[in-house]
């Protein structure tokens, strides 16, 4: 029956046609929608077996923190298991309000709005933000929230080639300056690269076109500045970007996202943000655990220190290999590898050999430049690093990578 639907309804035909992802799984090949059914931090298990996790973005450990664990399960017992509203309306809880006024405090904002996912936060704050008439600029490595918020918006969008900040001159330029409402919007780590946005160079180019600039500090918070504050703290630089949004599904262990800037900024977005308006709060549970999270990153630094010691063991290591890591300069690690057939393999036999990564192909990446992406954790001891560096190399050999 459901046969004979698909063959009825053009609008399937695509469906059936989808045969890729099936003959991958087929061949023992296919890396996706890998059930984890136990995990111990920098361990997990998979169809049984445990496997040292180097795929994860819990760039700090706290997602088996005694502290979040805690707190979490406080705020199950007060408030119960979601908000069931949106925060415009009945879903507002005292815990969003302390974890806006904590993280504006962090990232040295006037104001923070939280949102249920990072996924969100870009989306509401690009389509509440940029209208008819207005235009928002994106590099073409931004992640794609950002891209999917500018589609949302009814402004236009133009896309410069990654970090090239003379190619954005001359689009905004060519669209009117600072005659037209602008903003630029940039990842502050890039999550395929692992490199850093310029944020200097940024801020003067926006500040001489009257741009506003957005930074999306999803893979920052807790990893760059000298207390974990992110991007533009790394480059001393707080005052001078206009917005800082996130996710807590990195570094502070959780879900949800978050939108944060001048006083002003944010009471719009309360109010025109589609998001936030239109879609359930973030859960007691996920608020309460990042609040502690949030707190842990302050109470110990340390854990920053060994996520950077953990970050040069494997960049040195990769690179004493003779693999291809591109221009990475933080905890994500890709390794290059090329074909899309030959990354499988190498993701398989890695799996096998008790290591956990990431492939990435098409389109993320032009299919000739396909890797597996590896991100450390402070939590990681030198002994895991080890053990996948040598299992890298190992298969690395075999498959005429190095």
């Amino acid at each position: 029956m459901e046969t004979q639907i698909l063959q009825q309804v053009a609008l399937f035909e695509k469906c059936r046609q989808f045969t890729k992802a099936r003959e991958v799984q087929a061949a023992g090949l296919y890396p996706y929608f890998k059930p984890i059914s136990e995990s111990e931090d920098t361990v997990v298990v998979i169809e049984g077996h445990k496997r040292i996790m180097l795929g994860s973005n819990n760039y700090l450990g706290l997602t088996h923190h005694p502290k979040v664990l805690e707190a979490a399960g406080r705020a199950l017992s007060r408030y119960g298991s979601g908000c069931t509203g949106s925060r415009f309306l009945n879903g507002t809880l005292d815990l969003h309000e302390q974890l806006e006024t904590a993280l504006a405090q962090v990232l040295g904002k006037e104001a923070c709005l939280v949102f249920s996912t990072g996924y969100s936060a870009n989306l509401g704050l690009i389509s509440g933000l940029v209208g008819r008439g207005e235009v928002v600029y994106l590099d073409k490595l931004d992640h794609a929230s950002i891209v999917d918020g500018a589609k949302m918006s009814y402004g236009e969008t133009e896309r410069f080639s990654h970090g090239d900040l003379a190619s954005l001159e001359r689009k905004i330029e060519r669209n009117g300056g600072a005659s037209r409402g602008a903003m630029i919007v940039v990842d502050g780590v890039y999550s395929m690269e692992g490199d850093i946005a310029d944020i200097p160079s940024l801020v003067r180019v926006a500040r001489r076109h009257g741009a506003a600039l957005a930074v999306d500090d999803a893979h920052s918070l807790g990893v760059l500045g000298p207390n974990g504050d992110g991007t533009a703290a790394h480059f001393a630089m707080i005052d001078e970007v206009d917005i800082i949004g996130g996710t807590f599904s990195k570094s502070l262990a959780s879900i949800g996202g978050f939108v944060a800037g001048s006083d002003s900024i944010i009471h719009y977005l309360r109010h025109h943000s589609r998001p936030l308006i239109f879609t359930a709060a973030l859960p007691p549970a996920n608020t309460a655990g990042v609040l502690a999270a949030l707190e842990v990153l302050q109470r110990e630094p340390e854990r920053r220190e060994h996520l950077w010691a953990n970050t040069r063991r494997l960049h040195e290591g990769f690179r004493r290999l003779g693999f291809d890591i591109g221009p990475t300069e933080t905890p994500i690690v890709p390794v290059l590898i090329g074909p899309l057939e030959k990354t499988f393999l190498f993701w398989r036999k890695m799996f096998d050999a008790g290591v956990f990564t990431n492939p990435v192909a098409p389109p993320a990446v032009p299919p000739s430049q396909c890797r597996l992406r590896t991100s450390v954790m402070a939590t990681h001891t030198f002994d895991q690093i080890d053990f996948a560096l040598e299992a890298f190399g190992k298969v690395g050999r075999e498959l005429g990578v190095i």
